[in-house]
């Protein structure tokens, strides 16, 4: 079988045009490939053009603050993508003057890049005969030459490694790992692959087998984490109070209100009596406004039960003004925040009980 023929020559007819791959830029490449490490090509192709319109170059990305990155990040979750995307901009161009280094070896050095993004910015912005690695290769090397290692394994990822190098095209890597990557996107997808118009069919190992959904091997599956968390969206005149996640958690540098998590739901008839409450808005005087049903949110290995609670508060407690930053109501909108969040702010409640002006008097 010659591979590397027959699966250019299926690029050839079905390869995605998509703009990074007009470009040699090793910078755009590299954005681009960040994106897409979590997100599908059809969500990231707005985002990759937003992104690279804010930052046109890595010195505007390096000088950039980082709630700004996020800012424009946010949507795409995954902020950590985005953040060692923005360190590892500041460290090339104050250690490599803002060149990309061309090599694999020295890519690999740069915290925030691994081992995927630098065989692509090699392969792709400099030619470099190096694999470019995703879960799309995995899969299509796995099912047609029947790898049963593991892929996420040390010994896994040396197989699928020297594989890959005995398959490609040294003469031209960057069109056989984009064709990769391509035959994995559009063909050799993850269920109900096209077995049927396949080129690999006849040499297939999975499909000759029937083995197509038992490659390649997966590791033990986690059992998602269920949390519960009360956010307290907290009016003080035509302000209200936000501050920034800072512990090795998710969503590390995004912005939220005051939250109260417990180890159960919580009713609204316990918020009432719960002592964090009392805590958050003082005993001053304070109007709950409004309380959501509980909000079902799906993180990787998280599940989030959260309500919204809305409330008018006649003075500012001490735990608020040490603990949160007040801003504006009207400008929450200028801060990153989750998804949950911003999902909340866009439905009809926020709009009706919280973002809206109030008669405070």
């Amino acid at each position: 079988m010659d591979f590397k023929s027959i699966l250019t020559g299926w690029y050839k007819q079905n390869r995605r045009d998509l703009p990074w791959r007009s470009t040699s830029n090793p910078y755009y490449i590299w954005v681009s490939e960040v994106i897409l490490q979590q997100t599908r090509v059809a969500q990231g192709l707005a985002y990759y053009q937003r992104f690279t319109n804010t930052f046109p170059t890595i010195y505007d990305l390096a000088n950039a603050h980082e709630d700004t990155v996020l800012k424009v990040w946010q949507g795409l979750g995954y902020y950590t993508r985005a953040r060692n995307l923005h360190n590892a901009a500041k460290l090339i161009v104050n250690q490599h003057n803002g060149k990309i280094p061309p090599e694999y070896s020295e890519l690999i050095k740069i915290k925030g890049i691994g081992d995927y993004s630098a065989g692509a910015i090699a392969s792709f912005a400099f030619k470099k005969a190096v694999p470019a690695i995703d879960g799309n290769v995995y899969r299509i090397i796995a099912r047609i030459f029947g790898v049963f290692s593991l892929p996420t394994s040390a010994q896994g990822k040396k197989d699928f490694h020297q594989i890959v190098m005995d398959l490609m095209d040294k003469e031209a890597p960057d069109t056989f790992n984009q064709a990769l990557l391509d035959f994995g996107a559009l063909q050799c997808v993850p269920k109900s692959p096209k077995c049927g118009d396949c080129p690999f069919q006849d040499y297939c190992y999975a499909y000759r087998n029937n083995m197509i959904d038992s490659l390649p091997v997966k590791g033990k599956k986690l059992i998602p984490r269920d949390r519960y968390f009360t956010y307290l969206l907290i009016q003080f005149g035509y302000n209200t109070f936000i501050s920034k996640r800072k512990s090795k958690d998710i969503w590390h540098s995004l912005y939220e209100f005051p939250l109260i998590e417990t180890e159960k739901a919580l009713s609204p008839n316990l918020l009432h009596k719960h002592k964090a409450l009392k805590e958050w808005v003082g005993t001053k005087g304070y109007t709950i406004i409004y309380i959501s049903d509980m909000v079902k949110h799906l993180l990787s290995h998280q599940t989030l039960h959260t309500r919204f609670v809305i409330i008018r508060i006649d003075s500012i407690s001490k735990k608020l003004s040490q603990e949160c930053t007040m801003v504006p109501t009207s400008e929450v909108s200028h801060y990153s925040t989750p998804k949950l969040i911003d999902n909340f702010l866009a439905a009809e409640p926020a709009a009706k009980y919280f973002l809206s002006p109030q008669d405070f008097h």
